[in-house]
């Protein structure tokens, strides 16, 4: 069963009164526990898609369409290239945020939000505030506050982009870990065509004015992946041809 379904989705938007397209004819499915990766230049759309998903923006054609087996609703959480945490809260105070919409009393609320973070190595920083984090830890709140939504769908919008390449390996594992223990559909922005191919099962390939699909890549290679290995090799070769 697919948990999202994005049909002829086109989007413009309005300068000095003439209409720019953005995205043109977006088309794909997401699977139920499926990773999906969007690679492409600046400019080609993929951060407005998400925007759409997410229901920031309601203003396309076409249809998004999201489908799960257990809820009428499907929950989707977010995460962005900057930890987007509030300072005055600390790590604990900023993933229970996620329940101020729920009835759940405060020491339930409490209890999910210490599952969370020790889901994302935090246990020991539960009481820190960001200012006294690592920009990774700060990342890996960030995504303990969406998990924290319990979403059927986890969007990341360039989640490491900002972080050093050994930090980016190492939360690019973890996101694989905690992935395979949530069960939940990830949608993945990143400019980073390497990190696409060693974390998700297809890749699109996107291409800007106006922003369009231009190959859909499965990625049929078996978890862990070896960052060096040929295959995957291959396929980055194969990748950058179209975006070079």
């Amino acid at each position: 069963m697919n948990a999202l379904s994005i049909e002829h989705v086109s989007k413009a938007y309005s300068l000095d009164g003439v209409a720019r397209p953005v995205l043109k004819d977006i088309n794909f499915t997401v699977r139920r526990n499926e990773i999906v990766a969007m690679v492409g230049a600046s400019g080609c759309g993929k951060s407005t898609l998400l925007r759409l998903i997410v229901g920031l923006d309601s203003d396309f054609r076409g249809s998004i369409v999201s489908n799960t087996q257990t809820a009428s609703r499907t929950k989707v959480g977010m995460v962005f290239q900057d930890h987007r945490l509030f300072p005055w809260l600390t790590v604990e105070g900023n993933v229970a945020l996620a329940f101020d919409n729920s009835d759940l009393p405060a020491g339930q609320r409490q209890e999910k939000a210490k599952h969370y973070i020790e889901l994302v190595g935090l246990a020991e920083f539960s009481k820190a505030y960001p200012r006294q984090l690592s920009g990774g830890m700060a990342q890996r709140a960030a995504i303990a506050r969406a998990l924290a939504q319990e979403p059927d769908i986890l969007l990341m919008d360039e989640p490491f982009g900002a972080l050093d390449s050994i930090l980016r390996m190492r939360l690019q594992d973890e996101l694989l870990s905690i992935w395979e223990k949530n069960q939940v559909s990830i949608v993945i922005v990143t400019h980073d065509v390497e990190e696409a191919l060693y974390l998700a099962d297809r890749v699109i390939v996107m291409e800007p004015n106006p922003g369009r699909i231009r190959e859909t890549i499965d990625v049929a290679l078996p978890r862990p992946r070896d960052r060096n290995g040929v295959l995957l090799a291959n396929l980055k070769k194969h990748c950058l041809s179209m975006l070079i």
